[in-house]
């Protein structure tokens, strides 16, 4: 489990073809101090097991699911990527619950000058993003301005424009997305409703149905059952 707190602005090493995956060497000497083998770091909002580590640097293979699903197979030696380690319980949530289980991949439409990027993104993720929610957008943790049907927009501070790779994308650059697992649990449990659909889904998709029943009008409530 991750944050969408950048630690570090990293470099690809190498990119290997392997049959129906890859394999990346990744330059990270902050998300690599004290790391071992089988361990977690997430790649621009991937999660990916370390296969070896030395030298400020660590090996990760990438499987076709989520080279299909995720941007990562557009890397290439040089690309820039934005690293974190998982979070350590007990510590600090400056950003939010981020599974670093990529949804898909949105499309940068436009930028302006103050940091406001809009983000094109296929309408079955649309439905998960609202407005003063967050997103995971290539592993940063961020705050939607203005959600649309097939878009959605961000505004980025200095900092995140100075120390991630979103302040190089371009416009028709390729981003991996996250949407709030809370949201898809509680489409979940409104599609398949009943007690026992929220006892398989697992605590926190109980506690949505709870936060979902208390807060939704009656009449709403019986027509999405």
């Amino acid at each position: 489990m991750f944050t969408g707190i950048v630690e570090e602005l990293g470099e690809v090493v190498a990119a290997e073809e392997l049959p129906g995956a890859a394999r990346f060497r990744l330059r990270g000497p902050v998300v690599t101090d004290g790391v071992r083998h089988g361990d977690s770091i997430a790649v621009n909002g991937v999660c990916l097991t370390v296969v070896e580590a030395s030298g400020g640097e660590f090996t990760a293979d990438v499987i076709g699911e989520t080279l299909a699903r995720s941007s990562l197979g557009a890397l290439t030696a040089g690309s820039r990527v934005n690293l974190e380690r998982p979070m350590v319980l007990g510590g600090r949530l400056d950003g939010h619950l981020v599974q670093g289980h990529v949804d898909g991949t949105g499309t940068v439409e436009s930028r302006t000058e103050d940091g406001t990027v809009r983000v094109g993104l296929p309408r079955d993720l649309a439905k998960y993003v609202v407005e003063k929610g967050s997103i995971t957008v290539d592993g940063v943790s961020l705050t939607v301005v203005e959600a649309g049907d097939a878009h959605f927009t961000v505004s980025l501070i200095p900092t995140t424009l100075e120390l991630t790779t979103l302040g190089v994308k371009q416009t028709g650059d390729p981003v991996n997305l996250e949407v709030d697992v809370l949201a898809k649990y509680v489409e979940r449990l409104l599609t398949h409703g009943g007690a026992r659909g929220a006892a398989d889904a697992g605590p926190y998709a109980v506690a949505a149905r709870n936060a979902t029943d208390a807060a939704a009008p009656s009449a709403t409530k019986e027509a999405l059952r």
